[in-house]
């Protein structure tokens, strides 16, 4: 399915809330913790107080997908040497990854901040051009927010994030989880179908004709603090990332996309992402745009059957970036 449908949608929220409930269930043992706020909001942390684990990150990572998205844990072999990694692949790409996987709404409520992404973003609409390009809306009784961040959301924020959904804050789940943690590096890592989908559309490309997606990138250690996971996370996919998408576009259209794709067409390609930053003084909006994708990609047209491919996985940057203290 592309992004023109109902106003129903596809039930990203009542896909996403099983999963959540299946999360927070007692007995499954994700090393969550769940609470009912004062005014009714329930919120699940995966990682702020919380170990979590890789099993919390699946299930995190299928949460931001509205279900659509199916993740696991795969070998990822680059340059002859193996490394764990996380595989995604989807049937419904433009839904799924632009219209609820995308970390595309700002939740800034007093000194409180987080990237929200997740289904709830498909019923609230607040990114109003996006949506509208995608052609995609959803009506949910019940909401499912991820935040990533190391603040646990008050009632406030509940209240705040349900007045812009035009629900009540009992009708939301928000799950958490900051980006050094286990669960939040798999759920980043798991946007290596995204990033790519994410780029074509800043590059003019109606995504709604990728018909499907499948892709893979190295999963980074913990690291030390948020912001050497900010890093490390984005250096999986820019330098280590490889997505596959199948496209109803002819020949000459994917030809001409799939060079500015890969991360490597950035100009600010070339070192890890940590570096990039200082270089930019901390300032993330400084960095190119163009950078945010895989490392290497391939586009088939469903038309001719023909695939065009562009980018690499560079082991050098990646081994600098994870490996490093």
């Amino acid at each position: 399915m592309g992004g023109g449908v109902s106003d129903q949608g596809v039930g990203l929220n009542a896909r996403a809330l099983a999963i959540a409930d299946r999360l927070a269930a007692p007995d499954a043992l994700q090393r969550v913790a769940v609470r009912t706020l004062a005014n009714g909001a329930r919120v699940i942390d995966t990682g702020i107080t919380v170990p979590g684990g890789l099993g919390a990150g699946l299930a995190l990572a299928e949460i931001c997908m509205g279900g659509l998205g199916h993740v696991s844990y795969a070998p990822v072999t680059i340059d002859g040497a193996a490394w764990a990694g996380v595989q995604v692949w989807t049937d419904h790409p433009a839904v799924s990854c632009m219209a609820s996987q995308y970390a595309g709404w700002a939740i800034q409520v007093d000194k409180y901040f987080a990237m929200g992404s997740g289904p709830l973003r498909a019923h609230a609409r607040v990114e109003k051009e996006l949506f509208a390009r995608l052609g995609y809306a959803e009506r949910a009784e019940r909401g499912v927010l991820v935040l990533e961040t190391r603040s646990p959301p008050d009632d406030a924020v509940a209240a705040w994030v349900a007045q812009k959904a035009g629900l009540e804050p009992s009708q939301l789940t928000l799950v958490t989880a900051p980006t050094a943690s286990i669960a939040g590096s798999v759920q980043i890592i798991a946007r290596i179908l995204e990033t790519g989908l994410h780029k074509m559309d800043v590059l003019g490309f109606d995504v709604k004709k990728v018909v499907s997606g499948i892709g893979t990138a190295p999963l980074p250690p913990v690291a030390k603090n948020d912001l050497r996971a900010i890093g490390r996370t984005n250096d999986c996919i820019l330098y280590g990332g490889q997505a596959r998408y199948t496209v109803d576009a002819d020949d000459a259209d994917l030809a001409a996309l799939v060079p500015n794709i890969p991360a490597a067409a950035s100009k600010d390609y070339g070192t890890p992402f940590s570096e990039i930053f200082k270089r930019y003084d901390g300032d993330f909006y400084k960095i190119d745009p163009l950078l945010f994708s895989p490392a290497e990609v391939w586009l088939t047209s469903v038309q001719s059957g023909k695939t065009y491919h562009a980018g690499r996985v560079n082991s050098q940057v990646l081994r600098a970036s994870l490996l490093d203290s």
